[in-house]
């Protein structure tokens, strides 16, 4: 009875006014057509009002010029940070020691036997090629320096990103906690933050040892999380019911059931960990960022390019051995641990003979240098591409239709609008998505861009942001469709996406440049190249593991390789669809930073300017603005399913 009385007023309605969408944005409207009079008689119905904005240049000035004046005296400095600074300074020298003290030849065998022991011959093979052809290149004392500032920067990532998951995991009131303040930490653009780690640290390894800390441990508290959540129940039923206590129950069947998401955490930290490497660079970390560094500041493609493929070898050579330990199994455990003592005795001899033959060194005349090749290319790309191509036009004809047909009228179509236009936009969007929380969230997010004083800058980067997720999308979908639909092109394009997303940004914004010219433009050609590889990866994971019943079924019923994508595919892969789009809007805001670099101006300018100038309000007022962007189209873009649950 209870269920029919409910129903009949709804039943009485007119038909649109039955869908829930309808309803909550006749609602809304309602609730502007209440709100929105008033606030343009207060405040004006144009930009934002300078009545609510608040002006934290005095406050950030004020604190910046109390950390330089008190960074030699103040106990918390000379003690807390003067001790944490030297903890990180001994421990990078002491693995850089290590690694120069192995030689060439001992680092380059313990490498492949690690890889041999985890993966197999194959990899075992592909590590001592990686290992060699940084020596090759010219690169190996570079390449050691930044792999002695990446273990370090990985072990206290891991170690500070396991202990926010696990208590994450173990607490949905901490999750929940823990959440926002990833988020900021995920989103948060380096140069921002840069800037108070060097005005707290000063200029060298110390600070970029915690900067990369702060970019990285992110993916490992939230997949650590995940996995002490999805443990199996009867299993931890079953240990409970053994009489086990709490901590029995995480160290004996929680942590063990969650290897395979520990082990992606640690393949995601050191991902994102070695993308640091060239941002570090600039606050003096050495190693290959700064080889990339000073190759790009004299323009030098080739010599940037010789730098960077160190890096991309060393995440490919990493991904590929963490991803194998995530799906090996234990084995048994004596011969494991006896093949693990060969390995080592093996490596140990290996460098043992390199000392005793005085050859820990790479030796001088096996380099080869590939940046006159590379500088000859990139030219003869310039001459060729850049204008003058007949029928299609050059790059820089496409770039300039690309800013006037769609940058600009994004961009003049959002600061035209009114401010509370703006808001009420996105409601309307986030609303039907979700619930009204993640409607005021995001309303509130933007809304405090505004309050930040920089509403027209934060619209221009939204502006490019939409466009590279668009151009994002496009192209990821269709790439990642393919992948999912044809194994011979998934094989082919993996290389491909491996070199792209482990590919410092720094290295490719300089052919990008060269092809497209300064601007708006290049700056969104950078975010999409950066982006693009993790959304082709989780579309085409997520239309692979739709469930082959019902593929099946499809096809028992006819179906074409189109209706079996429209109909069965895309439909049960929706939330990794969603996912899709979040990590595409993620990834492109994070690299917004680099449209500063390149002519995008707007907040990704006022970032770099900060951190160039050692003003603190300009850079954090910035990177605060790109975080509220970044919550903002998070909440817009998040898969609604599990906040539908809990109603409207």
């Amino acid at each position: 009875m209870a269920t029919l009385t409910t129903s009949a007023p709804r039943a009485a309605l007119p038909a649109v006014l039955r869908n829930r969408t309808v309803r909550k944005l006749l609602l809304l409207a309602l609730v502007a057509a209440v709100l929105v009079p008033p606030a343009v008689v207060r405040w004006g119905g144009g930009t934002w009002p300078h009545a609510l904005t608040v002006d934290l240049t005095g406050p950030l000035t004020g604190a910046s010029d109390w950390i330089i004046d008190n960074r030699d005296s103040n106990p918390l400095f000379t003690y807390f940070f003067g001790y944490l600074s030297n903890g990180v300074v001994l421990a990078v020298r002491a693995v850089y020691l290590v690694l120069l003290g192995a030689g060439w030849a001992g680092v380059t065998a313990a490498a492949a036997l690690v890889a041999w022991r985890v993966a197999g011959t194959r990899l075992a093979l592909g590590t001592a090629a990686a290992f060699l052809a940084c020596g090759l290149l010219g690169m190996w004392v570079p390449t050691m320096q930044t792999l002695a500032l990446m273990v370090v920067a990985v072990l206290a990532s891991v170690v500070v990103g396991a202990l926010l998951g696990l208590a994450g995991g173990l607490s949905a009131r901490m999750d929940r906690a823990l959440r926002p303040v990833l988020d900021t930490m995920q989103v948060l653009p380096a140069f921002a933050y840069l800037l108070p780690v060097v005005l707290v640290f000063g200029i060298g390894v110390p600070a970029a040892v915690l900067a990369t800390v702060v970019y990285a441990a992110p993916p490992m508290a939230r997949l650590t999380a995940l996995g002490l959540r999805g443990a199996d129940k009867e299993v931890l039923e079953a240990v409970e019911s053994l009489g086990a206590t709490a901590r029995q129950r995480l160290l004996t069947a929680r942590i063990p059931l969650a290897r395979r998401e520990l082990l992606l955490g640690l393949n995601q930290t050191i991902m994102m960990a070695l993308s640091m490497a060239v941002i570090a660079s600039v606050i003096g970390a050495g190693g290959l960022g700064d080889r990339v560094y000073q190759a790009l500041a004299s323009v030098d493609v080739g010599a940037a390019l010789a730098a960077g493929i160190p890096i991309v070898l060393l995440a490919v050579v990493l991904d590929r051995v963490t991803a194998a330990a995530g799906n090996s199994g234990d084995g048994e455990p004596g011969g494991h641990r006896a093949a693990w003592a060969w390995a080592a005795g093996a490596a140990v001899a290996v460098a043992l003979a390199g000392r005793a033959v005085g050859r820990l060194d790479w030796p001088g005349g096996w380099t080869v240098s590939i940046a006159p090749p590379v500088n000859d290319a990139v030219g003869w790309m310039t001459d060729h591409l850049y204008s003058g191509v007949p029928v299609i036009g050059g790059t820089a004809d496409w770039a300039g239709h690309f800013t006037t047909w769609v940058l600009d009228p994004v961009r003049a179509g959002l600061q035209g609008l009114p401010w509370w236009a703006v808001l009420l936009l996105v409601a309307a969007i986030a609303w039907p998505i979700g619930t009204w929380r993640t409607a005021l969230t995001a309303v509130l997010a933007l809304a405090a861009t505004g309050v930040l004083g920089v509403w027209e800058p934060s619209l221009d980067t939204l502006s490019q942001v939409l466009a590279a997720v668009a151009v994002t999308l496009v192209l990821g979908f269709a790439t990642g469709i393919a992948a999912a639909r044809n194994d011979r092109f998934e094989r082919l394009l993996r290389p491909v996406l491996d070199v792209c997303q482990t590919m410092p940004q720094f290295v490719y914004l300089i052919p990008v440049v060269a092809l497209f010219g300064v601007g708006r433009a290049p700056a969104v050609a950078a975010a999409v190249v950066y982006a693009l590889p993790a959304v082709v990866r989780i579309t085409a994971q997520g239309l692979r593991q739709v469930d082959a019943a019902a593929m099946e079924s499809a096809r028992s019923l006819g179906a074409t390789g189109t209706q079996q994508l429209r109909q069965v595919q895309l439909p049960l892969a929706r939330p990794a669809l969603l996912l899709a789009v979040n990590q595409g809007v993620v990834l492109v805001l994070a690299v917004v930073i680099i449209g500063g670099l390149v002519g995008g101006g707007a907040l990704g300018y006022d970032a770099v300017f900060g951190l160039a100038q050692g003003d603190l309000a300009t850079g954090l007022v910035a990177g605060a603005a790109i975080v509220c962007l970044g919550l903002m189209l998070d909440r817009v873009t998040q898969p609604a399913d599990r906040r539908v649950k809990k109603g409207a």
